[in-house]
Order: structure tokens, then C-alpha cells, then sequence
């Protein structure tokens, strides 16, 4: 049985992670009216790896005897008026996801929960490659943003993002 509050938290991470997607969503819905397909996808893609990180952690609960409960999805509040907008916002939502499973980790530690930190383990080091996706998109988007073409090469490398699902073994 897993720790009461572990459990507590990783349902709250459950949640956390379908609002990620959600706002992942958000940002591919903006990149779609304002014509970039490619960012679209970007962040589309995103948003289903961010729910098959809730999935995996509500799977992860079951298996471990604990109640999964839902709360409402908030609305993202994050106003897009630039792309560069949406990418950052990304990026620091990414750190405070980390910033999550930190806190998931060590409330694991302190109760010398040892299967819980082998099963966030993936996640610790899915959130530095996170991070770093969204850094290099942002990097990216200062290079070649601001020139037309540059902006069309790279949407053009984001529409051949595809999805791949998470080989994580519960």
C-alpha cells in the first residue's frame, strides 16, 4: 500500500498533468489560427505525452491500491499575443512540473517509498528532456522567427514531430 500522502500527491499530479495537456492544447489551438501547423503539432504532440504521463501515474495508483479521484481542468489563463508568448509559458510550466515531481520524490524518500522513486525515476529524467525541448524551441524561434522563411523551415521541422508513446513499465 502506498503512503497516504505519496498517494495523495501523485493524484494530484494526475491532475496536474491532464491540465498540461490541456493547456498544451491551448497553445496548438492559437498556432492553428494563426496559421503555423507545424507549432500546432509541436504542441499537440505535447499534449498527449502530457496525458499519457497522467495515465501512467492514475495506472501506477490503481496498481498500488489507491483511490484516483479528478478535479475540474482549470481554463489556462496565459494570453498569447506572440508565439514567443506560448513558447515561454511552455517552458516555464515545464520547470514547474519538474518542480512537482521534485516534491513527489522526496515525499517518496522520506518514507523510504523505494517503488514509487524507481517509478518516478522516468519521470525525473522525462522532465529534463521536457525542459530542454522547450528551451531548444525557444532558442530555435530566436534564430529564425523573425525571418519568413527561417519561421517557415522551422514550422516545417515541427510538423515532422510524431508521437510516440512511453515505454515506461509499471
Amino acid at each position: 500500500m502506498l503512503d497516504k500522502k505519496v498517494a495523495e500527491l501523485i493524484n494530484t499530479q494526475v491532475n496536474k498533468e491532464f491540465y498540461s495537456a490541456y493547456l498544451y492544447l491551448y497553445f496548438a489551438n492559437h498556432f492553428e489560427d494563426i496559421g503555423l501547423d507545424g507549432f500546432a503539432n509541436w504542441y499537440t504532440i505535447q499534449a498527449q505525452e502530457e496525458r499519457d504521463h497522467a495515465m501512467l501515474m492514475r495506472t501506477y495508483l490503481f496498481n498500488n491500491g489507491a483511490r484516483v479521484t479528478f478535479e475540474a481542468i482549470e481554463k489556462p489563463m496565459e494570453e498569447i499575443k506572440e508565439p514567443m508568448d506560448a513558447l515561454q509559458a511552455g517552458l516555464k510550466h515545464e520547470a514547474y512540473v519538474t518542480s512537482l515531481i521534485n516534491g513527489l520524490y522526496d515525499a517518496a524518500k522520506a518514507v523510504n517509498d523505494y517503488r514509487t522513486m524507481q517509478f518516478l525515476d522516468w519521470f525525473v529524467k522525462e522532465q529534463g528532456e521536457e525542459e530542454k525541448n522547450a528551451d531548444d524551441l525557444i532558442k530555435k524561434y530566436k534564430l529564425y522567427g523573425s525571418d519568413p522563411k527561417g519561421l517557415y523551415a522551422l514550422n516545417q521541422e515541427l510538423l515532422g514531430r510524431v508521437y510516440a508513446a512511453p515505454s515506461l513499465v509499471l
